[in-house]
């Protein structure tokens, strides 16, 4: 990570993200899109597989779409009090340069065989019937960071289906991207498809941050 202090503002810059060393850009006129090897090490990936696996409940989703297996993941709001889970909040929050008020609780999410998140974005659809609920009081979503835990024997990747980007699971490799174009305009781009897993087990762990401080 760059030796100077994080910006802690409203919204990540893509320069000071793409100054953490050993970060990889994807190339994409489309989509900002990084990802970062090992951010997280195998005993901090172990920490939060126990604690997702202790209280994983069924994964929902926002604005119901008829698809009663469009996510068929579990999830777990992790507590922000905990000291592991606190210690790694900063480190997202320090590596995007936002500050931490922006942000929402994190959450695991746990896929055993067959599981999947079909192809979706992260932020909330404007024009959709729950806008308005989750919406009224941090705004909608801007970046996403989320973590792999583990490697699945086979499976889980994630693809980012309009710019033709598939990334494998492993153990500790955060991906980050922008799910907006600019101030109330969100990015279709940023639509991705969290793979259905072959064999073995899945865990990550996702952080969102929004427009204004949540709550």
């Amino acid at each position: 990570m760059a030796d100077s202090l994080p910006p802690a503002a409203p919204d990540a810059d893509p320069a000071w993200i793409a100054s953490h060393p050993r970060i990889q850009r994807v190339p994409s006129r489309d989509l900002v899109l990084f990802i970062q090897r090992h951010f997280l090490s195998a005993k901090e990936c172990a920490g939060l597989i126990e604690r997702i696996d202790a209280h994983r409940r069924p994964s929902t989703i926002a604005d119901a779409n008829g698809d009663g297996y469009f996510r068929t993941s579990e999830t777990c709001d992790l507590d922000a009090s905990d000291p592991l889970v606190a210690r790694i909040d900063a480190k997202l929050a320090a590596f995007a340069g936002i500050d931490p008020a922006h942000g929402e609780p994190i959450q695991g999410q746990r896929y055993s065989v067959g599981q999947e998140f079909k192809a979706h974005t992260d932020y909330f659809e404007p024009k959709g019937p729950d806008f308005e609920r989750f919406c009224a009081v941090s705004g909608n979503r801007t970046w996403t960071l989320m973590v792999y835990l583990n490697e699945p024997a086979a499976g889980g990747a994630t693809r980012f289906v309009k710019i033709g980007k598939t990334v494998q699971p492993e153990t500790g490799k955060l991906l980050a991207w922008n799910n907006r174009l600019g101030p109330g305009a969100y990015n279709p781009a940023s639509i991705h498809h969290g793979m259905k897993v072959r064999s073995g087990v899945k865990h990550v762990i996702t952080k969102w941050y929004r427009e204004r401080p949540w709550g």
